[in-house]
This record gives structure tokens, C-alpha cells and sequence, in this order.
């Protein structure tokens, strides 16, 4: 929704795609690095990255087509406003430290959402991108935690 009333780049109604809201602007676009960026990373998951990012879209477009401009900014702001403000405060009140989009802004925005989906899918179905991978990641992640933990006991003696 944020970039759905960003100038269209071609008249896609012309191949008989438009009128349903549909438009090959720069959200269009945005999905679709967003898109190749996953495949790139793993095929499997990454094709089932992309295929939530086109939904995505297309629902976002439709809900903008029908909502109108001035409406579609209102609610893009409230849900912005209060899903930062969720992550600002669980990153605050759970974690204790500050969310990772003030380190890396990259690594937030295009790595968290497809790490969110990594998980899901190994928790929900095993998946694994090569043999190993979770057990992996859960090493790192642990030997991260502790070294963070041990930084923090050391900041506080």
C-alpha cells in the first residue's frame, strides 16, 4: 500500500491485466527485487517467499484501489505507527536492547522477514536449505546470546 500511488511505469490494461488495480509501479518493483533477492538465496524457500510477496501485493493493490488515497495513507500510517512501535518495544522490554534495524538497516528489511519465514517452515515442516542448517543457526544463534550475555554482565560489574 505504501507505493501503490507512486506513478505507473506501463499501462499493464493494455495486455488485459489492468483495471483490477493492478499497476506496474514502483511497488511492483519493489516486490519483484524483493522477490529475486529470495530466490537467489534458496530456491525452495525463496520461491515461497516470492509467491507471498506477489500476494502480498496484489492484496495491497486491491485494498488501495478500493480504499482511494487519502484513506490508504491513513491506515498504512496506523499500521506502520503501531507495528514499529510493537517492535520498538518488544525488542525494549523482552530482549532488553535495541532492535536490529539501527545496526544493519539492510539486514532488517530484507533478511528478518525471510529468516521469520525460515523458521516457520523448519518448525512447521522440517524444512532444512542443505543438511544441518538449523542446527547450524541455532549454534551461532546460542553462542551469540551467550557472548551478548556475558558483554552485558560484564558492563554491569
Amino acid at each position: 500500500m505504501l507505493f501503490y500511488f507512486t506513478p505507473s511505469i506501463y499501462d499493464i490494461s493494455q495486455i488485459g491485466l489492468g483495471g483490477h488495480g493492478l499497476l506496474l509501479n514502483f511497488g511492483f518493483f519493489f516486490t519483484l527485487t524483493y522477490a529475486l533477492f529470495y530466490v537467489c538465496l534458496d530456491k525452495k524457500a525463496g520461491t515461497l517467499a516470492a509467491l507471498l510477496c506477489f500476494a502480498c501485493w496484489v492484496g495491497a493493490s486491491f485494498i488501495s484501489a478500493r480504499l482511494g488515497y487519502s484513506l490508504a495513507w491513513k491506515v498504512v500510517l496506523a499500521a506502520q505507527l503501531f507495528c514499529w512501535t510493537g517492535q520498538f518495544l518488544g525488542h525494549g522490554v523482552f530482549e532488553k536492547r535495541v532492535p536490529a534495524i539501527l545496526d544493519n538497516l539492510a539486514q532488517a528489511l530484507l533478511m528478518a522477514p525471510f529468516f521469520v519465514l525460515l523458521e516457520v517452515i523448519q518448525s512447521a515442516f522440517g524444512y532444512e536449505p542443505y543438511s544441518g542448517f538449523h542446527a547450524s543457526v541455532k549454534a551461532k544463534i546460542d553462542a551469540e546470546i551467550k557472548e551478548w550475555k556475558d558483554n552485558k554482565q560484564k558492563k554491569s560489574t
